[in-house]
């Protein structure tokens, strides 16, 4: 995998764990005093503030999961498909199965990638990117979130009505380089995310959608191993 497809990994990962870590605190309709168009950084502020109320309660999620890659270097998309396992405060496993086996497992500040069919097995560390997640996604305010992001509150979810939209454009530059955009979709009557969206510096996208989510679930033994017995 070349330098830049890892960051690419990275960032998706990353951002990934952000949406884990953050989707339920994520400006929802469920907030039924709302509009469902409503904009603005009051509305933002409060619909925040509700939603992660609500987050507090959660501690572990599993889910199916379709991964969907476009590239100028692909003919057409590229679609992967497997399960997603979180343990809070810092465990992610996805578990890929189609078109071939590989796992991408994150256990505190370590990242691990195993693509057998590849020959790949890499260790990461993401300390700092875990520490950029606590600070503006779990332990933040929506003040130290614009700070960071440009966000757009789109209210309804386009082509997803049943959804509520948002857009994060990140402020730094060392961040716009790599990737450029990150759109979540939210389920308004669950408050789970349904889909998200990451937009890279290149024009790439990598779109993951997501189905059967249960919050609280139980999580079998080995999920969080790279090679679980």
């Amino acid at each position: 995998m070349s330098v830049p497809a890892r960051r690419r990994a990275a960032h998706a990962i990353a951002a990934l764990a952000a949406a884990c870590a953050w989707y339920a605190a994520s400006p929802s309709a469920q907030t039924e005093k709302a509009s469902p168009h409503a904009a603005g950084a009051d509305s933002f502020d409060e619909l925040y503030a509700k939603g992660k109320r609500l987050n507090d309660s959660m501690k572990t999620l599993t889910a199916r999961f379709t991964e969907t890659t476009t590239s100028s270097l692909l003919t057409r998309p590229l679609v992967a498909r497997g399960r997603v396992a979180v343990e809070r405060p810092a465990r992610i496993a996805l578990r890929y199965s189609e078109p071939d086996a590989r796992t991408v497992l994150i256990d505190g500040n370590t990242m691990t990638m195993s693509w057998p069919s590849r020959g790949v097995r890499q260790v990461s560390n993401i300390a700092t990117t875990q520490a950029r997640i606590r600070k503006y996604f779990v332990n933040g305010t929506p003040g130290d979130l614009r700070r960071e992001f440009t966000i757009e509150d789109r209210g309804a979810g386009g082509d997803r009505p049943n959804d509520y939209a948002i857009a994060m454009l990140p402020k730094r530059k060392q961040i716009r380089e790599n990737l450029a955009r990150l759109d979540l979709w939210v389920n308004r009557t669950t408050l789970l995310l349904d889909a998200m969206k990451m937009t890279f510096a290149s024009g790439d996208t990598k779109t993951m959608t997501f189905e059967d989510v249960v919050p609280n679930a139980p999580i079998p033994p080995g999920s969080f191993s790279v090679d679980p017995d």
